[in-house]
């Protein structure tokens, strides 16, 4: 064998052995890698509240650390930390959503039955006054950016604007369809679900008028709604199992991931780029990763319990809130009410905290 020839053997096998030790290395670290990427939510602590009654939208303040629930006929208000009960907020018939305003001291209830919001106190949790809306105000809204408070109220199919700092009702907004959730970018943009109609509208919040209206296909009956603000994508979850990931700017659907059944609302944490589902039907909270401004991927489906349709983010902990209760047999069936609900079982309810494991 030449020098030459015995070099290159060497080389050779160098080079074999040198791929044999790295090959291990690389995909110890591609694992670590993918590990670490892995949200790996699951259910953390439960909360058991207890108290009789249905119960719709929660609203986490991460910086109060206080959990504000809908419970039918007034608000509970709970430690985020804890879970223990911290007040409630009386008088709210047919309640649905709570809208904070922090920089104003002031929070803000949609009550269904009444057609009002109750305008409250954050310090002492007394309601200051009411204000008379459109019919059944369901989803409610604070706009930093206006400091208006709008309500979407699904039987007049329109949204109240409400002026937050006096409490003046400032116009009504006219929507074609029934409205369910809507989000803000607190820049002066605001968007809202047309569930009968499947399309996402997109609103002037200081004009009071509509600005776009946007087919929602393939997704139908949306409810929930989300915005990562940094990159304008709208989070929408939908009834036929899946989330629509929209271009705020143009109503472009971008992506469907699939999501469980029984949706009712989303939210977006943009520290770890993940969209959340909380899914009632199958009982899991649907976990969707942000790949990049267009791709989203299913990440997981966490295990949560039957019921557990609404949600609310705490920024802080990147903990999720999720709320349901044991059912009974329905009631019996009768030509008003020909499909009835399934009873609550009494002090039931519970508050299920999901976050990331360890």
């Amino acid at each position: 064998m030449t020098a030459e020839n015995m070099s290159a053997t060497n080389t050779c096998v160098k080079g074999k052995l040198m791929r044999y030790w790295l090959s291990p290395i690389i995909l110890l670290v591609a694992t670590v890698a993918l590990a670490a990427a892995a949200p790996a939510y699951k259910v953390v602590n439960t909360y058991n509240v207890g108290g009789d009654g249905g119960w719709d939208y929660l609203t986490a303040d991460s910086s109060a650390r206080r959990l504000y629930i809908s419970r039918a006929t007034h608000v509970i208000v709970l430690d985020l930390d804890s879970g223990k009960t911290v007040g409630d907020i009386a008088d709210t018939p047919g309640v649905h959503g709570i809208a904070l305003a922090p920089e104003l001291g002031r929070g803000f209830t949609s009550n269904g039955r009444e057609g009002t919001v109750s305008i409250f106190d954050l310090k002492t949790l007394a309601t200051s006054s009411k204000v008379k809306v459109g019919d059944n105000p369901d989803a409610i809204l604070y706009d930093p950016a206006t400091k208006r408070v709008f309500t979407f109220n699904g039987r007049s199919q329109d949204s109240t604007a409400i002026d937050a700092t006096n409490g003046k009702v400032l116009g009504t907004i006219k929507l074609d369809g029934k409205p369910e959730f809507a989000a803000s970018d607190g820049k002066g943009g605001l968007w809202v679900n047309i569930e009968d109609k499947s399309e996402l509208v997109s609103i002037d919040p200081n004009k009071l008028e509509v600005k776009a209206k946007w087919p929602l296909a393939p997704c139908t009956e949306p409810s929930g709604l989300s915005i990562d603000k940094k990159n304008h994508r709208l989070f929408v979850g939908c009834d036929n199992k899946m989330m629509a990931v929209v271009n705020a700017d143009t109503g472009k659907v971008l992506a469907t991931p699939a999501i469980g059944e029984g949706v009712d609302a989303t939210a977006f944490d943009d520290q770890a780029g993940l969209a959340f589902a909380s899914c009632g039907g199958d009982g899991v909270l649907t976990v969707v990763k942000e790949e990049s401004t267009d791709k989203f991927s299913v990440a997981e489906n966490v295990p949560t319990e039957k019921g557990a349709r609404t949600l609310a983010l705490d920024s802080k902990t990147h903990n999720v809130f999720v709320v349901t209760a044991k059912f009974g047999p329905p009631p019996a069936a009768t030509a008003d009410n020909p499909h009835p609900r399934r009873s609550i079982v009494p002090d039931s309810f519970v508050v299920l905290v999901v976050g990331p494991g360890k």
